[in-house]
């Protein structure tokens, strides 16, 4: 496997003729007592009982390798590169029926404390420059283990989504002194329309402009451009994000047949870039969140084949039906 740059729309596409083959499960690696379970990284302390409440996992067909270096060169006009980095399972509970949104409280908290905990051990590699955590649910959406997991892999390079936000963060800041992610907060709280539910510190609501049928962000009230450092030192204000993401699954699952979960945090600042700028102010212009994107049957291809995502419901409409349905 090897990374392949696009050199106009400049993202980073892994690919090879030595993709890893189906696997076939005869038993789930990831219930306490299978006799194959994967090479452990990190496990969290049991809550209310249990062997344990969440741990990490190497992923037993990693797209991504620790070993080595990237080893970036060009072929021509290209650039191509190793696929070095490290890819993981955290698996988020130990009962193989017990999802994030029909957890415990305290379990979700300890699984969102392991993840970050991993992003910070994994930022401390001077050779990554981005750690995505993401959850892929239901068969439409790609769901690779039927036991609860997300998944989360570390990488040589940022990826194309989160640089577009970073550029456009920094443009922002740097016109107005201010963070875009805060201002959107400040006029959507104003507004209220677009609100599904406050929570402490944290809100869930409908972006302005949804790619998708009640996409919905989960962001912090407070400025701060790294999930990782916010969840390891504001662990009492942990258990309210765990609880507004349970809710928030439970909606969303009553509307929906699957969806993609992904984390947007900040990139690897412990090493900063000399050449990206958006490193020298990225602690005052960019705000981590979580991006719920459902999968709607029916709708699948008004919001995947076309350049100019469409969607036939406002984030108006679609946070009004999202605060009726139930969140537990």
């Amino acid at each position: 496997m090897e990374l392949r740059k696009d050199p106009i729309t400049r993202s980073w596409v892994i690919t090879g003729d030595d993709a890893p083959s189906p696997r076939e499960e005869r038993f789930c690696p990831y219930c306490p007592d299978s006799p194959d379970a994967g090479q452990v990284v990190s496990t969290a302390p049991a809550v209310e009982g249990g062997p344990w409440s969440a741990r990490a996992v190497v992923h037993p067909s990693p797209l991504y390798r620790i070993e080595g270096d990237p080893l970036r060169q060009g072929d021509g006009i290209y650039d191509k590169m190793r696929s070095v980095g490290a890819h993981e399972v955290l698996v988020e509970n130990p009962r193989h029926d017990r999802q994030l949104w029909n957890a415990r409280d305290s379990e979700v908290e300890q699984f969102l404390a392991l993840a970050a905990q991993r992003v910070i051990d994994l930022k401390r590699d001077r050779r990554f420059k981005y750690v995505s955590v993401f959850k892929d649910y239901g068969t439409v959406a790609g769901q690779e283990f039927s036991h609860p997991t997300t998944q989360l892999v570390a990488t040589t390079f940022v990826p194309r989504r989160v640089l577009y936000e970073l550029r456009a963060a920094r443009e922002y800041f740097l016109q107005k002194e201010r963070c875009v992610f805060c201002d959107i907060l400040s006029q959507d709280e104003r507004q209220a329309v677009r609100i599904i539910e406050k929570r402490g510190e944290y809100l869930a609501l409908c972006p302005y402009a949804p790619r998708v049928p009640f996409e919905t962000w989960l962001v912090c009230r407070v400025h701060e451009s790294s999930f990782e450092r916010w969840a390891l030192q504001k662990t009492a204000a942990l258990r309210d994000m765990a609880v507004l993401l349970r809710r928030t699954l439970n909606r969303i699952r009553s509307l929906s047949d699957g969806f993609h979960l992904v984390l947007h945090t900040s990139p690897n600042s412990l090493h900063r870039s000399d050449t990206l700028g958006y490193w020298q102010t990225i602690d005052d212009d960019y705000h981590w969140h979580i991006e719920i994107l459902p999968i709607i049957s029916g709708k699948v291809k008004s919001y995947t084949v076309k350049e100019v995502y469409f969607t036939p419901i406002t984030s108006e409409t679609a946070a009004a039906r999202l605060r009726e349905a139930s969140p537990e």
